[in-house]
């Protein structure tokens, strides 16, 4: 039976590829996309979740608003990974329906009570969604299961020499959900950056010549020739929200170090991930950080299960 999956994305490339994985994915049910605020805007990251859906012909998952910030602006940085619309710039069409009127963190809370240990949830953007369901229900932290894309713990941060991008974003919400939830996988850039999509992968979605096709090769190209300018070393683009969805789906795909998390929040060090001094010696760890991945593995399925579910979009 397939597990029920909540997806909270902030829409920019590396998401529609998470959100393109999840729904090829029969390890995975989709029943909802929560959206915030990161790569985009969170309306803009409710646009772009409401339209690819659509592109792969799933209108029934619903898509949910999670907060933002007041002064939220995103970083000139993410505009240059991401581009302007969050998606490289790739052509999408509005979608035919509209937001749920219900708030993301609502749904994530009922849907924690109702499916319990049948549920994962994978923030893949700011944790700021997740901790307002911790503070709204303190059930919700004994009973979430949550694997993040967030953080670094062996190699340096991605914003600063410390911090990555989702937790730079709410160190303080991402310190509230590391010490409070109960069961949380980190997906960090100890992996992420070890898992590269290059133009040979990219290529082959374009010879499908379908719309789905079309789309994942835009976005990811562009994607790819962002990082040709950040971190030319990687000779690739980071998958990093698809393998937060793959581990959801196959935990075996990583390994992972069982460990007490807390954030920085304060001083140089603030955004950093790294093991709770004051836990250290508690028999009971609460989180697992992932420090290798089956590349090999994991870039195969990426693959098959991508191109299989582009190549049913229409032709173009």
């Amino acid at each position: 039976m397939a597990r029920k999956l909540i997806l909270d994305v902030d829409t920019g490339i590396d998401d529609a590829l998470a959100i393109a994985y999840a729904l090829a994915s029969p390890e995975l049910e989709l029943i909802g996309v929560t959206c915030t605020y990161g790569n985009v805007e969170v309306d803009q990251a409710v646009r772009n979740s409401l339209a690819i859906l659509e592109l792969f012909g799933r209108r029934d998952i619903p898509v949910y608003a999670g907060p933002q910030p007041d002064g939220f602006e995103v970083m000139e940085i993410s505009q240059f990974i991401h581009g302007v619309n969050g998606v490289g710039e790739a052509p999408l069409y509005d979608a035919e329906r509209s937001v749920e009127p219900a708030s993301a963190v609502d749904f994530m809370v009922r849907a924690a009570h109702h499916y319990g240990d049948d549920l994962v949830i994978v923030p893949v953007g700011p944790l700021t969604t997740v901790a307002a369901a911790v503070e709204q229900d303190p059930a919700f932290a004994e009973r979430a299961h949550i694997v993040c894309m967030g953080g670094a713990l062996t190699v340096p941060g991605n914003v600063t020499a410390y911090a990555e991008a989702n937790i730079n974003q709410d160190p303080d919400g991402a310190d509230r959900v590391f010490r409070a939830c109960k069961d949380i996988t980190m997906i960090g850039l100890d992996v992420t950056l070890q898992t590269l999509l290059t133009v040979v992968e990219s290529e082959e979605w374009e010879k499908l010549n379908t719309a789905g096709g079309d789309f994942l090769a835009k976005a990811t190209n562009y994607y790819i020739k962002a990082y040709e300018t950040t971190a030319p070393h990687l000779g690739g683009c980071g998958l990093h929200d698809p393998l937060a969805v793959a581990v959801a789906a196959d935990p075996t795909l990583v390994s992972t170090l069982p460990i007490n998390l807390k954030v920085d929040t304060d001083g140089p060090t603030r955004g950093r991930t790294i093991g709770d001094e004051m836990c250290l010696n508690d028999p009971v760890k609460s989180a697992h950080v992932a420090i290798d991945v089956d590349v090999e593995r994991f870039l195969a399925e990426f693959m098959q299960r991508l191109t299989g579910l582009a190549r049913e979009t229409p032709v173009v």
